[in-house]
C-alpha cells in the first residue's frame, strides 16, 4: 500500500473538492484534545494490557467459531456477559436462521503421473462427493475466458483446475465464488481452485462459494499455490493428469444471533452510528485476524467510552454479525429486520480487513461525507489515510447500497491474504501494539462521528 500515494489524493482532496464552513471547521478542530485523551487511555498500561488480555482470551476459548456451531454460540453468550460485566446493560440479541455447513472429510490425491496428496481445503458450502469419491482427468486452465473457448465435449466428466494468480481479492475472488457454476455448466465432474492469495507456505484457503439453482452442484476445493503450479507444469508439459477426491460435508439450517450494544446518546438518541465486525469465522484457524480483531475492537467502542463517561449527540451501536462467512446472513436479517429504521443511521463503521498497524479510513459517501471525514483524519496522524470508495466492507455494504454513508478500517494489510481463511489465520500472526492502536483510533473515530453536529446523511 502506497501511503505517501494516499497522502496526495488525500491532501488533493481537500484542497480542490471540499470547502468548509468556518464554523464547522472551527468545530472539527476542536475534537483534537478529546481523540488525544481516548488515544492515551487506550494505548497506556493498564487499558491497553487489559483490553489484549480480553481479545487473547476470547480467541483462545472461541476459535474457529463457524456459523451454525456449538462454538459460535457459545461465544455469543460469552460476548454478551463481558458486556454486562463491563458496565452496559443495553445489550440484545436477535435470532438469526443460518446455513450450518460442516467440513467432515476431504481428500485430493494426485494419483497420476504421481501419487502425491494435494493438500486441500473444500469450498464453503460446497456439496460432498459421491461415496465412493471422484477420479477423473484434470483439464487447468488460469481464467474464465480461457475455460469459454474449450468446447463442452472436453469438459464433461473433468475435473477442471482454475488456476488465476492473485491480481487483487476484488478481481480474484470470482473464481472461487463462481468456478462451480461455469464448470459444471459444461459437464464437469468436480472443480479447483487455486486459492485466493499472492504468497504460500503450502496452505489452502477456503471461503464460500455460489451455486445456481438451475445448474448441476458440483464438489468444490481450493489447494495450494504450489500445488496448482505443480498441475500446471505438468499439464504445459502435455501430461495427463488424475485426480483422486473425497469430500463428505453436512448441511443443515440453525438459530444463530446478530449481538447489539447500545451505548444512548444524549442529544440525538434516536440517530445511530453504527460500529461492527462480524463474530463467525471459518473452521480453519482461530479466526484471530478475520475477524476476530475486528470485532472486538468493534465491541470495545462502548465499553471504553461508557468507561470514560464520554457523552455524545448519537447513539453508538456496536453489532456483532453472525454468520457473516456464509454469504453476510447476519446483516441481510438486520437490514430486514430493521429496514423502517434505516433512515435513522447516519454513518456505518466495520473493520472486517485486519486489524494491522491502522492507517486511516476507507470511505463510501458523498462528496460532503467524504471532506468532513478526510478533515476529521487530520486530527489523527500517523493514522490520517483515507482511501474513496463507492463502496466497501462486508456488512456495510449491504448499507452503503440503501444510500447510507459509511468507512472500513485501513490498515497495514499488505500480509492479510496470506491469512486469510486458512489454519494460519491465529494469534500468531497479530501484533500486541498494532490491534491495541486499531482500538484506540476506531474509539476515538467512532466518538468524532457521533458526537460532531453535522448531517453525514
Amino acid at each position: 500500500m502506497n501511503q505517501e500515494k494516499l497522502d496526495t489524493e488525500r491532501i488533493d482532496f481537500l484542497t480542490k473538492e471540499c470547502k468548509f464552513d468556518p464554523i464547522l471547521e472551527k468545530n472539527i478542530l476542536s475534537y483534537k484534545p478529546i481523540i488525544d485523551y481516548i488515544m492515551t487511555v487506550i494505548t497506556s498500561k493498564p487499558v491497553s494490557e487489559g483490553f489484549y488480555a480480553l481479545y487473547t482470551t476470547f480467541i483462545d476459548k472461541f476459535g474457529p467459531r463457524p456459523a451454525g456451531s456449538k462454538t459460535l454460540e457459545e461465544a455469543i453468550d460469552y460476548i454478551k456477559d463481558l458486556t454486562y460485566r463491563s458496565g452496559i446493560d443495553n445489550v440484545t440479541t436477535e435470532n438469526v436462521l443460518i446455513p450450518h455447513w460442516h467440513r467432515e472429510y476431504e481428500s485430493v490425491k494426485m494419483v497420476y503421473p504421481l501419487t502425491k496428496n494435494i493438500k486441500a481445503l473444500g469450498l464453503g458450502l460446497s456439496v460432498s462427493t459421491p461415496p465412493e469419491g471422484i477420479t477423473a482427468d484434470v483439464i487447468v486452465v488460469n481464467s474464465f475466458d480461457e475455460f469459454d473457448e474449450i468446447d463442452y465435449t472436453k469438459i464433461i466428466g473433468k475435473i477442471v483446475l482454475f488456476n488465476a494468480e492473485f491480481t487483487s481479492y476484488s478481481e480474484t475472488v470470482k473464481y472461487r465464488t463462481d468456478a462451480a457454476i461455469k464448470a459444471a455448466e459444461k459437464g464437469a465432474a468436480a472443480v479447483l481452485i487455486r486459492s485466493i492469495t499472492p504468497f504460500s507456505l503450502y496452505t489452502p484457503h477456503t471461503g464460500a462459494l455460489m451455486y445456481n439453482k438451475y445448474v448441476e452442484k458440483i464438489p468444490a476445493a481450493a489447494i495450494t499455490l504450489e500445488d496448482a503450479d505443480l498441475m500446471q507444469r505438468l499439464y504445459d508439459q502435455g501430461e495427463k493428469i488424475v485426480i483422486e477426491m473425497f469430500m463428505f460435508n453436512t448441511f443443515n439450517s440453525e438459530i444463530s444471533r446478530n449481538t447489539i450494544i447500545d451505548l444512548q446518546g444524549v442529544k440525538e438518541p434516536e440517530k445511530l452510528v453504527i460500529v461492527s465486525g462480524h463474530i463467525d469465522s471459518w473452521d480453519v484457524g482461530q479466526g484471530a485476524i478475520d475477524d476476530g480483531g475486528g470485532m472486538m475492537i468493534s465491541w470495545f467502542v462502548p465499553v471504553i467510552l461508557k468507561y470514560l463517561e464520554l457523552e455524545h449527540r448519537r447513539t453508538i451501536r456496536s453489532i456483532l454479525w453472525t454468520s457473516e462467512e456464509p454469504g453476510l446472513v447476519g446483516g441481510r436479517e438486520y437490514l430486514h429486520r430493521h429496514y423502517d429504521e434505516l433512515h435513522n443511521i447516519d454513518f456505518i463503521l466495520e473493520s472486517d480487513e485486519g486489524t494491522f498497524k491502522p492507517l486511516g479510513l476507507k470511505v463510501a459517501g458523498s462528496n460532503s461525507t467524504k471532506c468532513i471525514i478526510a478533515k476529521i483524519l487530520q486530527l489523527f496522524p500517523p493514522i490520517d489515510k483515507v482511501q474513496f470508495v463507492n463502496t466497501t466492507g462486508s456488512e456495510m455494504s449491504l448499507f452503503i447500497k440503501k444510500g447510507i454513508p459509511g468507512a472500513s478500517l485501513l490498515n497495514k494489510d499488505d500480509q492479510y491474504f496470506w491469512y486469510h481463511h486458512t489454519e494460519a489465520d491465529t494469534l500468531t500472526a497479530q501484533n500486541m501494539d498494532d490491534v491495541v492502536e486499531c482500538a484506540a483510533f476506531w474509539a476515538a473515530i467512532a466518538y468524532v462521528i457521533a458526537d460532531i453536529p453535522v448531517n453525514f446523511s
